[in-house]
């Protein structure tokens, strides 16, 4: 059976003499006290990782099998966030630092390469790093290490890794996919292919043509659609062209045609022209709409990218980022800054709505309603909203939206009111650490499913060095 956790601890390094080393050495010794004084975190990632872990088996010099544990993986993921490394640089890290080796738990033991700790990483969940989170609210509740007479909400926005969209860049990332699945599959089948050529550096051309003059010159649509008419007509081209190959590939692929491994990887690419193709199509109608018919085309029927279709446009009224391209967050905070619940929206949520939400998940926690909340007015409904939550909670410092009566602006200027207003305030501070420190201000990781995993995951290691504190 594979072990949660490699308890066989080897010889110590010398202790540096410098004090900040040491407060480096004793921020992870913290971390890791936490992780095994409360075990229950541990086994529930274990119970995601243990069949990936069978198959993750690397040799070391000498020959011998060297396998990892679930407790491994955990810690080298609350590494990587507090380092702020990518894959390869907290692979390297770790190899290379006796104290990071000990803290991971892996010791002499041979290191793995970051494609195994990439695969074993994105095995674990998003409900998992909610559970996990939730455990460890509840264990620093029941260890007083933090109180809930005050509660404090806000949203953010995090950005998904895209570029700029823009029509033709769209229609070009579109024909550029395609293409490389073509080129793949030629090297194996060139009958399903067919004598088609690829004008890879036409279309690229074409589309840089058509984003030089839009700089130049925003207003010069007429002159663009030409241009554009031309690049619709490659794009619908390879569309079409991969509409029957794809036809062809799947007999094939039915009747077994290929030996093993190349089956495996024609149905690999069969899966990605299906894909690429569909998303090909929505580009190319709502470019169509937009550019040829003059036709405004509303955010929700849009893709702002084929490689992560789940992006959402977001305005959110900033004056240095009017549009942001990624998802809305929200995150609920105790003080002594702990994040006791977080939530990821595909959709942009109206605020208000999920307030009480909030407020519940509160009492359920520390089995009491907060004393004080403290929200934007993005929280704001109505008056009858804050009438209502004042008869469980003795300070709702949300302000209200639009013009206020004398009682309302007497609400507003109590000094309890203005007190939880600025304990409000101290969240934004939380949120330019997640961002700022660990790395949450653009979710690297693809796919809606490895979005929200990576912001569970930060707000997990965000909370740990919380409790460090304690």
């Amino acid at each position: 059976m594979r072990p949660k956790i490699n308890n066989q601890s080897e010889f110590t390094f010398q202790p540096s003499s410098l004090k900040l080393t040491n407060d480096y050495y004793a921020k992870y010794e913290a971390i890791s006290l936490i992780l095994e004084e409360h075990p229950e975190i541990v086994d529930t990632v274990h119970r995601d990782l243990a069949k990936a872990l069978e198959k993750a088996v690397v040799r070391d010099g000498r020959g011998a099998k060297f396998k990892f544990t679930s407790d491994t993986i955990l810690r080298i993921v609350m590494c990587q966030i507090i380092e702020g490394m990518s894959l390869r640089e907290v692979i390297i890290r770790i190899d290379d630092s006796n104290f990071l080796r000990q803290f991971v738990r892996i010791y002499n033991g041979p290191m793995m390469d970051f494609t195994v700790y990439s695969k074993l990483k994105n095995c674990i969940r998003t409900p998992t790093w909610k559970k996990m989170n939730d455990l460890l609210a509840q264990v620093a509740v029941e260890e007083h290490c933090i109180e809930g007479q005050k509660l404090r909400i806000d949203t953010t926005a995090v950005e998904t890794n895209i570029h700029w969209p823009t029509d033709s860049s769209l229609l070009w990332d579109t024909y550029r996919v395609l293409g490389r699945t073509i080129e793949r599959i030629r090297e194996i089948d060139p009958a399903v292919v067919g004598n088609r050529r690829l004008v890879l550096r036409k279309v690229k051309k074409l589309q840089q043509k058509i984003a030089r003059k839009a700089a130049r010159n925003p207003k010069s649509a007429e002159a663009l659609k030409a241009l554009y008419l031309r690049l619709f007509e490659r794009v619908e081209n390879i569309l079409q062209w991969s509409d029957d190959m794809a036809e062809s590939l799947a007999v094939k692929i039915a009747a077994h045609r290929y030996g093993p491994l190349n089956q495996a990887v024609m149905e690999f690419c069969l899966k990605d022209l299906l894909h690429f193709k569909a998303l090909g199509e929505k580009v190319s109608d709502q470019a169509q709409r937009r550019v040829i018919l003059e036709e405004a085309v509303p955010n929700q029927e849009k893709i702002f990218s084929i490689f992560e279709p789940h992006t959402e446009l977001l305005k959110r009224g900033k004056a240095d980022q009017p549009i942001e391209f990624g998802h809305m967050i929200q995150i609920q905070q105790v003080e002594g800054k702990f994040i006791t619940d977080y939530e990821v929206f595909e959709k942009k949520p109206v605020e208000y709505e999920h307030l009480d939400q909030a407020i519940d998940r509160h009492k359920e926690l520390f089995g009491q309603y907060p004393e004080a909340v403290g929200a934007d007015k993005g929280y704001y409904e109505n008056m009858e909203q804050i009438d209502r939550l004042g008869r469980i909670i003795e300070v709702v410092g949300i302000g209200k939206k639009g013009k206020r009566t004398p009682a309302q602006t007497e609400r507003e200027t109590d000094p309890a009111f203005r007190h939880a207003q600025r304990f409000r305030a101290g969240v934004e501070g939380t949120i330019s650490f997640l961002k700022r420190v660990l790395g949450l201000f653009r979710c690297y990781n693809k796919g809606w499913e490895h979005y929200a995993a990576t912001v569970g995951a930060t707000v997990l290691a965000h909370n740990l060095l919380i409790l460090v504190r304690c």
